[in-house]
């Protein structure tokens, strides 16, 4: 059978071209990563994690402490001040703007909440990368949207509006939408914040599952340790913009390492102090100064 070459084809191929990707031993790889949104204060220092082909890592640490800033370094947004970040064996920081969204073609994003486009259905939600990046045609786009939402359990809220949608519902439809152009690599900002227990496992679940099925690699940035210690492979904890505990589930539930065990057991007094370092709180009520 000889397939017959059209505008659509070519685009196809081009496509897919995307996704060749040589084999290689990290999906991605950050080397004494350092960064500042302005100089004079670094959010991250010498920061080294490596995540593995079909891997789960979960970065964890307080609010502020430089973990989406991972993310956006992984994706290009920013570029670190010094150290490598690599993705699949490039040096993202080296990128330029067509090397970069090649880059990104690969790419799957959940952000935090979901960030839906509110003036589309559920269906154009997740045909808006298909439609953005492929020349496939709509019969095609349709199949693969409905494929997609049948996988995250919503094939029958395809007409809805994000406004009709709960909020696990709705961030089962990003994760929809992120997984349309099958990622080798997908980033997952707090994807369980705000989330009920049963949309908090469902998912969980899901992450694990889509996961394994695509062979891709995830980056998971999360507060939910419980739920965290039962889906991924591995940890790295980020404190004062470094690297300051890593391991497996099973490594961390037996640390003894104080950040460690402070941060999963979610006690107040420990490494992390509750209080921000101030003077003498006699003196500085007696003052009566700022």
């Amino acid at each position: 059978m000889r397939v017959q070459s059209g505008p659509t084809t070519l685009n196809f191929h081009a496509f897919l071209s995307n996704f060749i990707i040589v084999a290689h031993p990290t999906a991605v790889q950050l080397d004494d990563v350092a960064f500042g949104y302005d100089r004079s204060k670094m959010v991250l220092e010498q920061v080294n994690l490596t995540v593995r082909p079909g891997q789960i890592v979960a970065l964890m640490g307080g609010s502020g402490c430089g973990k989406t800033t991972i993310l956006r370094l992984i994706g290009g947004t920013v570029r670190p001040s010094s150290g490598t970040v690599s993705v699949f064996g490039e040096d993202v920081g080296a990128m330029d703007t067509e090397a970069l969204y090649r880059m990104r073609s690969r790419l799957g994003m959940l952000f935090q909440f979901g960030a839906l486009f509110t003036d589309l259905s559920v269906f154009d939600n997740v045909a808006f990368p298909l439609r953005e990046r492929t020349g496939l045609g709509e019969r095609m786009i349709r199949d693969l949207v409905l494929m997609k939402l049948q996988a995250v359990g919503l094939r029958g809220a395809r007409n809805l509006m994000p406004h009709q949608l709960s909020g696990g519902m709705a961030r089962r439809v990003a994760l929809a939408r992120g997984i349309a152009l099958d990622p080798r690599l997908m980033l997952f900002d707090e994807p369980f914040t705000g989330l009920d227990p049963i949309s908090l496992a469902t998912i969980g679940r899901l992450v694990r599952e889509l996961n394994d099925a695509l062979g891709a690699s995830s980056i998971i940035v999360t507060h939910d340790v419980q739920e965290s210690l039962q889906i991924v492979d591995y940890l790295y904890f980020i404190a004062g913009g470094r690297v300051v505990a890593q391991g497996t589930p099973k490594e961390v539930r037996a640390s003894e390492q104080p950040f460690v065990r402070q941060f999963i057991r979610g006690e107040i007094e420990g490494v992390v102090p509750f209080h921000q370092s101030a003077g003498d709180y006699r003196s500085e009520l007696l003052s009566g100064a700022r």
